[in-house]
């Protein structure tokens, strides 16, 4: 029997606020600075994901406005935490607005920071976030797609317009 490639599907948020400063959250096991976002789960959509994500991450609420981003990180990794396999990832980026809330830390953060734009990438250590932020930057109506692998080393495999 034939069987459905399986995909996780992502979502990520570049938050502003009225000043047109950049959310940035702490990861709390990894102590790196992130965007918030994670796994859509099965039966929601990605605009719902997105604002939940944000909340549990950090207690502050936001209207997603734009979408700017859609990557593929094409490799597949062992497991855990029961998981044989990490599949291949798909991954939406949006522009959001920041609406209201005061940062909660949670089970993946520990503290947010408010950075202005051109300070994000003093700050933020993860090759994909650096790529996808510079994606940010340069937007200017079209969706950026990337396609890479994080695993064993990231590798930037396409980057392009749609």
């Amino acid at each position: 029997m034939k069987q459905f490639p399986t995909h996780i599907v992502a979502v990520f948020g570049i938050a502003e606020n009225e000043k047109e400063e950049i959310l940035l959250l702490k990861h709390r096991g990894r102590n790196i600075w992130m965007f918030p976002g994670g796994q859509v789960e099965v039966g929601e959509n990605l605009i719902d994901a997105l604002i939940r994500e944000t909340k549990e991450e950090s207690g502050m609420e936001i209207d997603v406005v734009k979408l700017f981003s859609v990557s593929s990180n094409t490799c597949s990794y062992q497991g855990y935490n029961g998981y044989d396999i990490v599949p291949t990832k798909v991954v939406m980026g949006f522009i959001c607005r920041y609406i209201g809330g005061e940062f909660c830390d949670s089970d993946e953060t520990t503290e947010s920071l408010w950075v202005s734009k051109d300070k994000v990438l003093d700050l933020i250590v993860v090759p994909d976030f650096i790529d996808k932020f510079k994606g940010y930057l340069d937007f200017t109506g079209g969706i950026e797609y990337l396609e890479y692998i994080t695993k064993p080393e990231y590798n930037l495999k396409l980057k392009c317009l749609i």
